[in-house]
């Protein structure tokens, strides 16, 4: 007996040991990243096979061979970004990572879709879109421009991808229709590209099936946004019949191309930093002009972020990358895509509502929004219960306010009309599980930091969802009375209300976490029940209990707001095709405004007056961008010099960008030139420089500025005069703490240069110490 433990022991310690040895060491998936190439554009299929041999040496010095390397890269990033992803154990990632060569090493992070799904532009038609008596009718809506997404994919048997009145595809187009695989995926004149990259997600659930190997978007975000940026005009519209008209994107004629990188949740992400690089590698290949990233992750070092990393490399070949601030908010310090090469946008309202109006037996009318295709008998009035007192014996009263699974209590629900709280659980998963328990609708209360953002979601059941103050209200009346009565009226499609837009309160808020030198997010756009196209393999709730399929849907998030912006670039770049990408993105934010449609300023969702780290420069207005008068540009090189100033050495730096590249001597982050001007930290005072570049008609400028709250601010030379189109002009901003006035928390203020035709609008955000 003591002879065979003392060998089961002795068999434990070396299978112990034989596991803990580096061969069986546990292995995760890093990107490891090499800066840029040298071989251009122009690259053969010689220099991109060298590329990949030249990742197998260099993984195989540290693994033992050439055939390990090849086992365990699963990527190798060719074209312009000089990179791989592996499968590494952590001593051998430690150790690469300290490589010369390697400009850094990060694990192969998952990000989220910026979309609330059913969960938790003035100067734009009702549709968020460029109106068709627009002044923009004269760049044929972005002909010839091609828009890019890194998404889900695309449902391409929609009509707002149909080719119907295109010509050729551009000759600059190189890029594929990846649908081997997927023999019913087709692409046309319209939509030209389609490609997929799963390898990075594949590294982290484990190997997929055949059904993965598509670009087909079967979740319906992808097709959402891509149809917004760029999807051909359709007419007769809706969502079960409510926004009817004519739906298309920001640019309606432009080209489009989907990069699917979103997959199936894992850990509540979806979108893999590994197949984010890929994508972007190959899309800047492919020719794209603008590309649309809904998608983002927590605010990280430039360095470390894929979307970051991958935008750089675009905009050095003049793509302009629009990112999504995040559904993070309303807390602050929250928004994520934040590099300043970036187009970062929040999530603001349109002044159409899908109002459902909720009456009480007191006489008491709620307005709230619905897009139920499902009504009540006319006039008729239910009972009305709180999710509270509707609990089943076994549950808690959290969990049945909220209305979740398994939480309410038929015998009571049956028959009635629910009020279910806002938060943690689906939108329309409260409504089917109040519909499970008997009830015949639902009334859904935001909560206190939700405020006045109500959604319309094509709930499953007649409901309607009202803001924080009014669902106050059904309340105390249900408190009042001993037989509450309600009744939810049929949902109606409004245009023209007000206050619009404002804020949503999910949308990411600055300031930014990183550099905070650098005002985030740049401009916000409209993000709330904002109607595009949608995949048929799903239903318009994504959730398994819903088996209807529609053409249009309503969505809300960043992720909507991000390719309205993207449309508009893509007009931009087909009338300016020689501009920068910070050229456009200027026009974009020194062109937007901070008043909604009654000419007051921009409310957050609980009608406080918002600021600039919820809307950055304001609201999108596409009319104006078209013609901003001046812009502040800025180069690649403007953008290395600002990663000096963050502490990168020339050596890192000259490997990033493939340059032979030194740091200059003096640098001052205050100083770059950007649309905004943020200082974070004042003590005393300063004097930042900006450049402003001519590109509309010869004339003078004088600047105009609206102080923060404790501050002076001078501004030299006060006027500026321009000859000609191209032409330079520097000038100054001093700021100076005024003693006894300042106040140590974060104020704003502006500053305008106006010729009296336009108005070239530049935050000021500033927090004294």
């Amino acid at each position: 007996m003591r002879l065979s433990n003392a060998i089961l022991c002795l068999l434990s310690f070396i299978v112990f040991s034989f596991l803990q040895s580096p061969a069986f060491a546990v292995k995760r998936s890093y990107v490891v990243y090499l800066g840029g190439h040298s071989h251009g554009i122009q690259s053969s299929s010689v220099d991109l096979d060298a590329v990949t041999e030249s990742h197998y040496h260099f993984l195989g010095s540290f693994l033992g061979g050439h055939e390990h390397a090849r086992e365990a890269i699963f990527y190798s990033y060719t074209r312009h970004i000089n990179g791989f992803a592996a499968h590494l154990d952590d001593e051998v990632a430690a150790q690469i990572a300290r490589h010369p060569k390697v400009v850094s090493l990060f694990l192969n992070k998952g990000r989220k879709l910026h979309t609330t799904r059913s969960w938790d532009f003035l100067g734009l038609d009702h549709n968020g879109v460029v109106p068709s008596n627009s002044i923009w009718n004269k760049t044929r809506y972005g002909e010839d421009t091609i828009i890019g997404n890194l998404d889900t994919g695309v449902w391409p048997e929609s009509k707002s991808f149909s080719d119907d009145g295109y010509g050729p595809i551009p000759s600059k187009w190189k890029g594929i229709c990846q649908n081997q695989k997927d023999a019913g995926f087709h692409c046309n004149r319209k939509l030209i590209g389609a490609r997929y990259f799963n390898k990075g997600y594949a590294s982290v659930v484990g190997k997929l099936n055949s059904s993965f190997d598509t670009p087909r978007d079967k979740e319906g975000h992808g097709t959402h946004t891509l149809s917004t940026a760029g999807g051909n005009m359709v007419p007769r519209a809706s969502v079960f019949g409510f926004g009817k008209g004519t739906a298309k994107g920001g640019s309606p004629r432009a080209r489009v191309a989907a990069y699917k990188v979103c997959w199936p949740p894992v850990s509540g992400n979806e979108c893999f930093d590994a197949d984010i690089l890929a994508a972007f590698d190959v899309a800047i290949q492919d020719g794209v002009d603008v590309l649309s990233v809904s998608l983002g992750g927590d605010p990280t070092a430039f360095f470390n972020d894929s979307v970051a990393i991958g935008s750089f490399h675009a905009i050095k070949h003049g793509i302009v990358v629009v990112c999504s601030a995040g559904n993070s908010g309303p807390a602050d310090g929250t928004v994520s895509n934040i590099a300043p090469w970036q187009i970062t946008v929040g999530a603001s309202t349109m002044d159409r509502e899908f109002r459902s109006v909720v009456v009480l037996g007191n006489n008491m009318h709620y307005k709230g929004q619905s897009l139920s295709s499902k009504v009540l008998p006319d006039k008729k009035f239910f009972p009305l219960l709180s999710a509270a007192d509707a609990k089943l014996a076994n549950a808690s009263i959290q969990n049945a306010t909220l209305c979740q699974a398994g939480a309410l209590d038929p015998k009571k629900v049956t028959g009635k009309i629910l009020v279910c709280l806002r938060g943690k659980n689906a939108r329309v998963d409260k409504g089917q599980q109040v519909a499970l328990a008997g009830a015949v609708g639902m009334i859904l209360a935001n909560d206190f930091l939700t405020g006045n953002e109500i959604i319309a979601d094509a709930h499953l059941l007649p409901a309607s969802h009202i803001n924080y103050t009014d669902g106050l209200a059904v309340f105390a009346y249900i408190n009042s009375t001993k037989n509450p009565m309600a009744r939810i009226m049929p949902v109606t499609t409004l245009i023209g209300t007000k206050p619009a837009p404002f804020m949503a309160a999910f949308s990411s808020k600055g300031p930014n976490t990183i550099t905070p030198e650098i005002l985030k997010p740049d401009i916000t756009a409209p993000g709330v029940s904002v109607i595009a196209a949608y995949t048929e393999a799903e239903g318009p709730t994504n959730e398994d209990f819903d088996k209807r399929r529609v053409q249009f849907n309503s969505v809300s998030g960043t992720s909507m707001s991000c390719p309205h912006v993207s449309g508009i670039v893509g007009l931009l770049k087909t009338r300016y095709p020689n501009w920068s990408p910070a050229a456009i993105k200027s026009a974009i934010m020194t062109s937007a405004t901070t008043l909604d449609n009654a000419n007051e300023p921009i409310l957050n969702a609980s009608y406080i007056k918002a600021g600039p780290f919820s809307y950055g420069s304001g609201h999108i207005q596409p009319n104006f961008a078209m013609d901003p008068g001046l812009v502040y540009d800025l180069s690649t090189k403007d953008y290395l010099n600002f990663l000096c100033t963050l502490g990168y050495n020339d050596t890192l730096i000259s490997t990033f960008s493939q340059d032979n590249y030194k740091c200059p001597g003096s640098l001052n982050l205050a100083n770059f030139n950007y649309p905004s001007i943020t200082i974070p930290n004042l003590v005393g005072s300063i004097t930042v420089t900006r450049t402003v570049k001519n590109v509309g008609t010869p004339g003078t400028y004088r600047a105009q500025v609206q102080k923060p709250v404790g501050i002076s601010v001078k501004v030299k030379p006060k006027n500026l005069k321009f000859k000609k189109v191209g032409e330079d002009k520097t000038f100054i901003v001093s700021l100076k703490v005024k003693k006894g006035e300042a106040i140590k928390e974060y104020v704003y203020g502006q500053l305008i240069w106006s010729d009296h035709v336009h108005y070239v609008r530049s935050p000021i955000v500033v927090k004294a110490v």
